[in-house]
């Protein structure tokens, strides 16, 4: 009997990794071909992406000429010639993630290694910047406060160098999080991350005119507890600015005017505004704190200062290579193919979630328990998911379904298409809406 389709493909590209590989990967393939032959799981991630990224590509692609056939099959041709790392998938089944997590990590010769983690308030950014860093969304997002609720990894892999990315939920009081019944979790996930953090990445939601004068406490209790930890300060949403000098102000308020231990003139400071990116501090102005001042409202010891947007892939991609350039020698971590350490069904609901956040009205989302009732391999290769949404009230209810089904048509439409570009495969996803008993 012949493979199915998504077999012979997955069973190409791993033939294809021995070629360009040599005899080290002949031995895995041998090993591995019973359970490419005979499994039903259907991961292409795991194979590919160890198979077709980083320098490999150019070697795998050369023998043929620029831009040939096989470059046209794969997805390497570019219009300049010039391959680039590739985005790897997540996989879409649990077992093969959690085997992945676990693989020896195919390090290169001189390998470095970085841990990041970003804290800011809630709803600063840090899942937009997150994905954007890592180049696919597997961290949710949404205009409502705490998206995030416990601690997500990413992982961005290129050459010789690996950033583990730490994206934690926004710092909250124990006042606040004791008034809304929210997760233990929110309170303690940041605090555990700068536990092994190499280098913390402040986020300021420059846009917010009521909060981007000062760090929350949470943040300046946590940059002091860990004083001894690199920081550096990211201004986000600076496109939402209509006066780009109010920038300067908040980076003399947010970094007391000492930026790696240096101050330097208001021209100085303009001139690196230009580049979107503020390599040193700006001048103190007289109306900001001192840094021995109890009550301050800046941190003196941030390393770098980055105006960015996080929708500007310009502007990612600068604080990427400065990430990447930052990591020091040491063994990876995981293995060039892992993205995440999310499995693929809290990915799922997660992105479920950031729907509901962004469509319902006021506290309504929060309230909906999510329940996954199928997940698993279509006849021609698709992933099929089936999720129940339980909600306690009958109204919240005709909010979710929306007039004729169209709200809970369009969220599982939006899902599906999320969840497409994570897992790089066709899904099939149902949402029904159930009250809860």
């Amino acid at each position: 009997m012949a493979a199915p389709g998504w077999q012979r493909v997955t069973l190409l590209r791993t033939v294809l990794g021995v070629w360009t590989r040599g005899p080290e990967a002949a031995k895995e393939c041998v090993a591995r071909l019973p359970s490419l032959l005979g499994s039903q799981r259907r991961c292409i991630s795991c194979v590919a992406a160890s198979t077709f990224s980083g320098a490999r590509l150019a070697s795998a692609s050369r023998p043929n000429g620029q831009n040939s056939a096989l470059d046209c099959f794969l997805g390497l041709s570019r219009p300049d010639s010039s391959l680039t790392f590739r985005v790897p998938a997540v996989c879409t089944h649990r077992d093969d993630q959690d085997l992945l997590l676990v693989h020896h990590p195919d390090m290169p010769e001189n390998p470095r290694v970085l841990r990041v983690v970003l804290l800011g308030a809630p709803n600063a950014g840090k899942s937009t910047l997150s994905n954007k860093l890592l180049g696919r969304k597997v961290f949710p997002v949404s205009k409502k406060v705490h998206t995030t609720r416990s601690q997500a990894l990413g992982v961005i892999t290129e050459k010789e160098a690996q950033v583990i990315l730490l994206d934690t939920p926004g710092l909250i009081s124990p006042a606040k999080q004791k008034r809304h019944h929210l997760e233990p979790s929110l309170l303690e996930d940041p605090w555990k991350s700068m536990e092994s953090a190499d280098l913390v990445v402040v986020l300021v939601d420059v846009s917010d005119k009521w909060t981007r004068s000062q760090l929350s406490p949470q943040v300046l209790r946590c940059l002091t507890h860990f004083s001894q930890v690199p920081s550096i300060l990211v201004m986000n949403k600076v496109d939402c600015l209509k006066q780009k000098a109010v920038l300067l102000e908040l980076t003399t308020a947010l970094t007391e005017g000492v930026v790696n231990g240096k101050k330097l003139t208001v021209r100085q400071a303009l001139r690196s505004h230009q580049d979107t990116r503020h390599p040193g501090p700006a001048a103190k102005g007289p109306d900001t704190e001192s840094v021995g001042d109890p009550q301050r409202i800046g941190w003196p010891h941030f390393q770098e200062v980055f105006m960015l947007s996080a929708l500007s892939q310009e502007d990612v991609k600068i604080l990427k290579q400065y990430l990447l350039a930052q990591a020091r020698p040491g063994p990876w971590e995981f293995h060039s193919g892992v993205l995440t350490s999310q499995t693929p069904q809290e990915i799922c609901a997660n992105i479920i979630r950031e729907k509901l956040l962004e469509y319902l009205p006021q506290e309504v989302p929060y309230g909906v328990q999510q329940k996954t009732m199928t997940w698993e391999e279509g006849p021609s290769g698709e992933l099929m998911i089936e999720q129940k949404l339980l909600v306690p009230k009958e109204s919240h209810m005709r909010l979710l379904i929306g007039p004729k089904g169209h709200l809970i048509s369009q969220i599982a439409q939006e899902v599906g298409r999320d969840l497409m570009d994570i897992f790089l495969c066709e899904v099939q996803i149902r949402l029904s809406v159930k009250l809860l008993k």
